[in-house]
């Protein structure tokens, strides 16, 4: 809850900022306090329910395809997806709503950078709502922008971040928002996550689409794919599955 509310004071405060997303600085909504507590947890390997649609079985990308249109080209092997630097994001063919989502995810072993530049990824909800995908075991960054936090929106409550190299898992409570007649967002987006089976967003109310620049503003809406991000880290997937709500 204490975060919650130092996060919503701190959106309530840009309010007066410049909207122009060109001319807003990006540090602007970058929060280094509080620094979530750091916890040890275990990944939760698990298999499909039986109501679940597979999305990825570890041997192709057959659910997926490229933001434009054109076949998937993330790499497959033992089983898993790995991101390929510049073949861009993808995303599912099918489109959810309300949505139960597990996936396990494996940033590199080689460290190669710090911050944002280590082990970055992302899975995005209706296309739209980021939950980061990061290396944050013993690297520093802003804290709505370490793994586990819906970005540049609400940290985690705690680091329950896994060593580099290592699988880990989310599962994701997602209720997608609901809009009147006329457009206006009546109920927002909500997510909780379990990171590694500890619970790091607890029914987290999401105040508009991931913005890097800027404040997020709701625009009405339909169902949406489910998107990977390629922020060019070599960042693996596995053992992908939904169940719609």
């Amino acid at each position: 809850m204490k975060h919650v509310v130092i996060s919503a004071l701190c959106f309530t405060s840009l309010l007066g900022h410049a909207q122009n997303r060109d001319a807003f600085d990006p540090k602007v909504t970058e929060l280094w306090e509080p620094k979530p507590k750091k916890v040890t947890a275990m990944p939760v390997l698990s298999a499909a329910p039986s109501d679940a649609i597979v999305l990825f079985n570890g041997r192709d990308l057959g659910e997926w395809t490229s933001g434009d249109g054109s076949p998937a080209q993330w790499e497959i092997k033992d089983g898993a997806m790995t991101v390929v630097k510049g073949k861009g994001d993808i995303k599912t063919k099918r489109q959810f709503g309300d949505v139960q989502l597990h996936l396990e995810w494996r940033t590199p072993a080689l460290i190669e950078s710090e911050g944002q530049g280590r082990g970055n990824s992302g899975v995005f909800l209706q296309e739209r709502y980021e939950l980061q995908v990061l290396d944050s075991y013993e690297s520093t960054t802003y804290s709505n922008g370490q793994a586990g936090s819906i970005y540049k929106q609400h940290i985690p409550l705690v680091n329950a971040t896994g060593k580099p190299g290592e699988w880990q898992s989310y599962d994701i409570i997602y209720t997608a928002p609901r809009f009147g007649d006329s457009g206006r967002m009546v109920t927002p987006a909500y997510m909780t996550v379990l990171h590694n089976g500890v619970v790091i967003q607890n029914h987290a109310a999401i105040w508009g689409p991931t913005e890097f620049k800027g404040l997020p503003f709701y625009d009405a809406h339909g169902k949406g794919s489910i998107k990977l991000q390629d922020h060019g880290n070599p960042v693996s997937y596995r053992n992908i599955w939904i169940r719609e709500l």
